[in-house]
């Protein structure tokens, strides 16, 4: 029954998904203009929100805790593991109080709706993966803003999606880059457990019923270690909560 499910429901929360996103461009593109930034970002929320909530449509049990664990008026590192594109919306509604940016690849901020303008406009590093100047400079353009206003920023270590689930070997770059520019900030680590088995044989059939699961671990303290140790650790940490 789940698997016919999974088979019936996938284009509908595909469907949803789509249209939260064409729904929400405008809306994003109207606050902007008439209020500024700060209804440019309930707006990004909300939508956030209501992608979260999509999950629902497939029967996804989804959990967020720990979120009590983060500290205020300090910037935040978010080092998460990296499942799916789901994984966007739960850092953006689960850390909506620090203004979440992102380390993104400069492709996504063309042509997708919802998405590019958000990652444009809220002042995301948008990377060239060729071009490895360009690359650190973003990067220290968001730590220094991060540092300036307190917010966060969110970074996938392993670089790439693990479609499996099983945590890839966290790169230390752009931690340490992203510390340079942002040495009062604390580690967050965030652990994201269930997309990968939500999208157990790509991206269809969806699993129906699949529990979900984000979680804040404790916040790890820079100082006193390298960049290297600090990121294995956090890979350490990451892994044991998953079990892995």
């Amino acid at each position: 029954m789940k698997q016919l499910l999974g088979f019936l429901l996938t284009p509908v929360f595909y469907l949803y998904y789509g249209l939260m996103l064409c729904l929400f461009h405008p809306i994003q593109v109207v606050a902007l203009s008439l209020s500024g930034d700060p209804a440019r970002k309930k707006a990004v929320d909300l939508l956030n929100l209501c992608l979260v909530k999509g999950l629902y449509l497939l029967g996804c049990r989804v959990t967020f805790s720990g979120f009590e664990k983060v500290p205020v008026q300090r910037p935040v590192i978010i080092v998460s593991n990296h499942q799916s594109m789901c994984d966007i919306p739960a850092v953006v509604w689960g850390f909506r109080k620090y203004y979440p940016k992102f380390i993104s690849k400069i492709e996504l901020s063309r042509n997708l709706p919802s998405i590019s303008h958000n990652l444009k406009h809220g002042k995301s590093a948008l990377i060239d993966r060729e071009n490895g100047p360009q690359a650190v400079r973003e990067i220290l353009k968001l730590g220094r803003l991060i540092q300036e206003h307190n917010y966060a920023a969110c970074i996938f270590p392993e670089g790439t999606r693990s479609r499996t689930g099983e945590v890839k070997e966290f790169m230390p770059a752009g931690v340490r880059t992203l510390l340079h520019a942002a040495p009062l900030a604390v580690i967050v680590p965030f652990v994201i457990d269930g997309h990968s088995r939500l999208m157990y044989k790509g991206f269809f059939p969806l699993k129906f019923g699949q529990k979900i699961t984000y979680t804040v671990l404790d916040p790890v303290e820079p100082g006193g270690q390298s960049v290297v140790e600090l990121v294995s650790r956090i890979e350490g940490i990451i892994k044991k909560a998953l079990n892995q």
